[in-house]
């Protein structure tokens, strides 16, 4: 028996004339088979003769090239029965058919978690493998998902392609400009299991929680204080640094924190002065506590020593000297000064 293509032949002939047969067939099925077996060894060679004429992108077989070239015509002949939907590809038609029938049959053998698209579940493998193989060509950092490299490039690129309709900032990925436009709609989906206090964004509840759990994972190099925020060991570090990046733009004082600032400034719109010294002050009490520099008025007294001063704080720090305790240079200072 010998096949031709799809053609089957039987020879009953003689041993002679078989084998001349037999070797006619051989090599007539020989020709046939050689463009399979040279489609083949272009996954070797890495050869791809058909080139598309709109994008020039190359492929093994011809075949694949009429299928991408649905990607220039937008061609869709394959649509579901269900929602009409239309797909270039046979293979994403019944993907989709997935959305209707609920069917997951790909199952996650570590976790068991379903998936209704075998490259979903390939996908989703990663998690428990830790494997990256999509790496920004620029910082090197790998990724799980391609999609997720592509969203990360623009960390590099600045492209922020969503923009708010409300305020029109833009923002980089589209879970950001979601959660910003919680600002606007007041939206806080997250709430706090002890006090009720309810959050905009996840994050914000969890550095939260630690108010409840006494939690400060943020640890000072320096000094070993702890922080339950990451922000205020920064601004923390400032106090060993020296460093006052918060500036009065009326008369250049530096200041560790913004908030610092900010009270400070209203000491510029002030609407009480000191007509010995000019300095300016928010509050009517303020300036009457700050006259008493320039007179000889001490209304705060000790009933220890008989000592007076012109605060009353100046007063508790004097009266750690009579009760053992050691006040702090700063304290000690006030003292003297006093």
């Amino acid at each position: 028996v010998a096949f031709i293509g799809s053609e089957r032949t039987v020879s009953h002939r003689g041993a002679e004339a078989a084998s001349d047969r037999d070797l006619v067939l051989t090599v007539k099925i020989e020709d046939e088979e050689k463009p399979d077996l040279k489609t083949h060894m272009r996954v070797h060679t890495g050869e791809k003769p058909f080139i598309c004429g709109v994008c020039n992108k190359g492929f093994s077989q011809q075949g694949n090239l009429k299928i991408h070239m649905r990607v220039h015509t937008s061609e869709k002949p394959f649509t579901c029965s269900v929602c009409s939907q239309e797909f270039s590809l046979k293979v994403s038609l019944k993907a989709h058919m997935c959305v209707h029938t609920k069917e997951k049959p790909f199952i996650c053998s570590i976790c068991s978690k379903i998936f209704s698209w075998k490259q979903s579940l390939k996908n989703h493998m990663r998690v428990h493998t830790g494997e990256k193989p999509f790496i920004c060509s620029v910082c090197s950092k790998g990724f799980s998902q391609k999609e997720t490299l592509k969203s990360h490039m623009r960390v590099h690129t600045g492209e922020k392609p969503f923009f708010c309709d409300v305020c029109s900032k833009g923002f980089s990925l589209k879970a950001i400009l979601k959660t910003h436009m919680r600002i606007h709609t007041g939206e806080k989906p997250f709430t706090c299991s002890v006090c009720s206090k309810e959050f905009s964004q996840k994050e914000t509840l969890k550095s939260h929680m630690r108010v409840h759990t006494g939690e400060k994972p943020f640890v000072c190099d320096i000094c070993s204080k702890g922080f339950s925020l990451k922000g205020n060991l920064k601004s923390h570090m400032r106090v060993h640094t020296g460093e006052k990046p918060f500036t009065c733009e009326v008369c250049f004082t530096g200041f560790l924190q913004s908030r610092t600032l900010k009270t400070h400034m209203a000491v510029h719109t002030a609407q009480f002065s000191c007509s010995e010294c000019g300095k300016n002050f928010v509050k009517e009490i303020q300036l009457e506590r700050h006259i008493r520099l320039h007179s000889e008025e001490r209304p705060f007294g000790c009933d220890v020593c008989k000592n007076r001063f012109n605060h009353k704080h100046c007063l508790e720090r004097h009266m750690k000297l009579h009760l053992g305790e050691k006040p702090s240079i700063p304290e000690l200072f006030s003292l003297i000064t006093n």
